[in-house]
């Protein structure tokens, strides 16, 4: 007997959708953070046309939000399959298990060229030689600074050496007024004084990372020259002594700032069209004229949970935002600096006045100790930097209680090295 020509039709729609439904893909989950969030969705409709049925979904994860959620992921088996993390969080998420190891697929990919990468960046994505990270833009810290007030100080170059720099923001903060700063360092951020610690040769950990060493002569050196600038009344000793940074850059309250690439975009949207052909930047001096002086190797990378269960999928996007056409893109978006020199040739970034200084930088950049307990480090820095500053505590008080408490957060991991035999 021949069933009813509906009752078959149904028949069939019931067999044809679980049908569908199993050959349709879940969304790649990818996890980006603060503005490259919003950005990036813009990049994934091409990505999507060259993989059909490939889609991905963008979740934008707020920066100060986005250590703890990814711990809480992690704990809960809820990762996503592509994130973008900072490069000091990766030996933490390494440390975890959390991570994909990535030399075999790098190895493979006819995309990817490793040299095309600044060496420093790459090498901060490197955990005990295994690479996990593939860095998507960089960022690293030089000086942005008045050219006029430092033409009123008789220069027609930024000096290679710190000690040029010293006399010629002297001379700089004379010509701005009284009133003024010569340079901003704010006292709150750990960065200006690691910088400046390995310009002067400091190893900041001692052992095998299982102490720290921020007594020693090369730190204390480093130390006591940062806390020179606020001694001698050169950088405001708070933070509430500039109340907005581009206005009062514009008005010459200070000549000099230790910043970074996202404010090339900040300036030459917020200074007064008066001051916007009166600024330039510079790498960094160091200690002994050897230009440039080292600075840190800042940035975001992508990286590939390692319990994704899409980790081909994950791979083919992270090498589509890799691509120099879409850096280049990225950057036109964001003003993020690109991670591949390739894409700063596209966009003839080397040879631009102001961000042509960050291409000789990163060239001369070094990675902060690469332990999971580096966040916690970085901030006891600061809190101790700015306790000296403040002249709360002495510098070898500040030093010897600085190491007592990196000590304390590393005693954890002097026992796992122990029972491991190392």
């Amino acid at each position: 007997m021949t069933a009813p020509r509906h009752l078959a039709l149904g028949v069939l729609l019931l067999v044809a959708v679980p049908a569908c439904r199993r050959d349709a893909r879940p969304a790649l989950r990818f996890w980006a953070l603060g503005r490259e969030g919003e950005v990036v969705a813009q990049l994934l409709p091409e990505f999507e046309r060259r993989h059909p049925g490939l889609r991905v979904r963008v979740q934008q994860i707020p920066w100060s939000a986005a250590h703890e959620k990814l711990l809480t992921a992690f704990v809960g088996g809820a990762m996503p399959d592509v994130l973008q993390v900072g490069n000091t969080w990766l030996p933490e998420l390494v440390a975890l298990g959390a991570l994909e190891p990535l030399d075999e697929r790098l190895a493979r990919s006819a995309a990817m060229r490793t040299a095309d990468y600044f060496p420093g960046i790459l090498a901060a994505n490197l955990i005990d030689g295994v690479t996990y990270g593939v860095p998507w833009y960089v960022d690293t810290r030089l000086l942005f600074y008045r050219t006029d007030l430092l033409a009123a100080a008789g220069l027609a170059r930024p000096p290679p050496t710190w000690a040029g720099w010293v006399a010629a923001m002297v001379r700089m903060q004379a010509a701005a007024g009284p009133g003024s700063w010569a340079i901003l360092l704010p006292a709150r951020e750990w960065e200006p004084l690691v910088i400046l610690g390995l310009q002067w040769g400091a190893d900041l950990l001692r052992d095998d990372a299982r102490y720290g060493d921020f007594r020693s002569p090369a730190f204390r050196a480093a130390f006591t020259f940062y806390l020179e600038f606020f001694r001698r009344g050169l950088a405001p000793p708070g933070e509430t002594a500039v109340a907005n940074v581009y206005q009062d850059f514009a008005r010459g309250a200070f000549s000099v700032y230790l910043t970074g690439p996202w404010n090339l975009g900040e300036f030459a949207r917020r200074l007064p069209a008066a001051a916007r052909d009166r600024w330039s930047t510079a790498p960094l001096p160091s200690p002994d004229g050897e230009y440039p002086g080292a600075s840190l190797a800042g940035g975001a990378s992508l990286v590939i949970a390692r319990g994704s269960r899409r980790q081909n999928d994950a791979w083919a996007l992270v090498e589509y935002l890799a691509e120099p056409a879409q850096q280049a893109r990225f950057y036109q978006l964001t003003g993020d600096l690109p991670a591949r020199q390739s894409a700063w040739r596209a966009a003839a970034l080397p040879d631009d006045p102001r961000a042509g200084a960050f291409w000789l930088q990163l060239q001369h950049v070094r990675s902060t100790p690469k332990i999971p307990e580096w966040e916690r480090i970085a901030s006891a820095i600061a809190h101790y930097g700015e306790a000296a500053i403040r002249g709360d505590m002495g510098i070898d008080g500040a030093l010897e209680a600085l190491d007592r408490d990196v000590d304390g957060v590393l005693a954890k991991r002097r026992w796992l090295l122990e029972r491991a035999g190392g």
